[in-house]
């Protein structure tokens, strides 16, 4: 039985109306998701806090130093000069040495400059040291690549630091030290750094449990299976994998490792989300989705017990691991048990309800495909089984990868070789394995302009 045209117009008309919604929606008063969230309330550091808990050249901070650059090295040419007239540029050396900077480090610190005017109007961030081309640092500092600055503020009030210090983490920087009485010393990792363009994700061996009871690994994960997730009245559920929303099986990434007093050990990229509490308590509600980044000792996740109940598990380390292979697999529930951990399926944006319901019409496009082309499945059952699988898979609609005459291709497909010639399936196995998907990526881009720029990782 074939389709009538109606059907067919159906799942893009439905998919560009609620598009079409949420943009309104997102621009137009009144409560809800249409309005911008508030900003997470700051908390200012403390005189010789350090965020995050590591040493500045640990990989889950800024990174190894690379070695010096001056104005003879190759090197050099990667440094961009800071005009931005909202910065007041110490200068001592009258070289515009301050003004050099890695691009990563200029981003940060021009998104702090707003920051610094929304919350203290009329005072401007003020940059005392950048590029040091003088050796006025110690061996292996950032400051001799561009990849450090000293901030102040330009009135130089000394009560401000504290909360400099965490509006310097909210822009985005990868390590910032309230180092000194009279400054705020941030750093960030080298531009080329693979973490520097990662979103969120889980190591490939990582494990979930899919129907049945059994133990996978996300990188044998495929969607249309269904794993266990805790659903928004906080039941335990078996909640089908629609997509993935980034996967790519020869990434470097570094992971957080968080590990409980239980033995559960979650692996995850630090701007995932993971539900996270302050105190041990058994209702789900009072877990609150944050980056990983921000877990720390003492802090509680919730884990699956092997009777079949979530309970709250108390954090005891939280240490930085690199591996190779990035996952994130996107569930109807939003959410995943990772190795016996609850997390979310979404990263970047640190507001989990919000990007569940953005991505509401991709499960409705799941929805409506099972629906429609359900029993049009059943009828058109074939004896051939690489035929059944171009043509009535749900997951051709859901991650679509097609060669050259227009045909959906799957992992079962992809597994038989023979059937594809070389250069065709190198092209799928790269689209397959190396790419963000493009609903995740109009969604990223389109909640940078309309929602508050707080809430989304840099």
């Amino acid at each position: 039985m074939k389709q009538s045209w109606w059907a067919r117009l159906a799942q893009p008309g439905l998919f560009a109306a609620w598009t079409c919604i949420w943009l309104v929606q997102g621009c137009g008063p009144g409560p809800g998701y249409g309005i911008r969230p508030r900003a997470r309330k700051l908390t200012p550091m403390h005189y010789k806090q350090f965020f995050p808990n590591f040493s500045e050249n640990n990989l889950g901070a800024s990174g190894r130093a690379e070695g010096k650059i001056t104005r003879n090295s190759e090197r050099f040419n990667e440094l961009v000069c800071n005009y931005n007239p909202d910065i007041v540029f110490k200068d001592e050396e009258n070289t515009n040495a301050d003004r050099f900077m890695t691009k990563r480090c200029k981003d940060c610190l021009n998104r702090l400059a707003i920051a610094v005017m929304n919350q203290w109007p009329g005072v401007h961030l003020r940059v005392t040291e950048a590029w040091d081309e003088d050796g006025h640092h110690p061996p292996g500092s950032l400051h001799y690549e561009g990849r450090a600055v000293d901030i102040t503020t330009n009135d130089r009030e000394a009560d401000k630091y504290g909360l400099l210090a965490q509006l310097a983490v909210e822009a985005g920087f990868d390590w910032v030290h309230y180092e000194s009485k009279y400054h705020i010393h941030c750093s960030v990792k080298a531009d080329h750094s693979v973490t520097v363009e990662k979103g969120g994700c889980f190591p490939g061996w990582a494990r979930v449990t899919v129907a049945g009871g059994k133990q996978k690994s996300l990188s044998s994960l495929a969607p249309g299976e269904r794993v266990m997730a805790l659903s928004g009245m906080g039941q335990i559920v078996f909640s089908q994998v629609i997509l993935f929303l980034h996967r790519d099986q020869e990434s470097r990434s570094t992971f957080l490792s968080l590990e409980t007093e239980d033995g559960h050990r979650l692996a995850l990229t630090p701007h995932h989300l993971v539900f996270l509490a302050n105190h041990c308590r058994l209702s789900s509600s009072e877990y609150q989705a944050q980056f990983a980044k921000r877990a720390k000792t003492g802090a509680c996740v919730l884990i699956h017990t092997a009777d079949g109940h979530v309970r709250p598990s108390r954090i005891v380390s939280v240490s930085v691991e690199e591996s190779i292979g990035v996952y994130a697999p996107l569930t109807e529930a939003g959410t995943l048990f990772v190795d016996g951990v609850l997390a979310s399926s979404y990263a970047l944006l640190e507001h989990h309800r919000l990007a569940h319901w953005a991505f509401g019409p991709v499960r409705l496009l799941s929805s409506f495909n099972q629906l429609l082309l359900g029993e049009t499945a059943k009828e058109q059952q074939m004896t051939d089984s690489e035929t059944a699988h171009t043509e009535t898979q749900f997951q051709c609609s859901a991650l679509v990868l097609k060669d050259e005459a227009g045909a959906c291709v799957n992992n079962d497909f992809l597994n038989k070789q023979d059937n594809l010639s070389e250069p065709l399936r190198m092209r799928v196995r790269q689209m397959q394995t190396a790419d963000v998907h493009w609903y995740a990526r109009l969604l990223y881009n389109i909640g940078c302009i309309l929602l508050d720029s707080n809430l989304f990782h840099p």
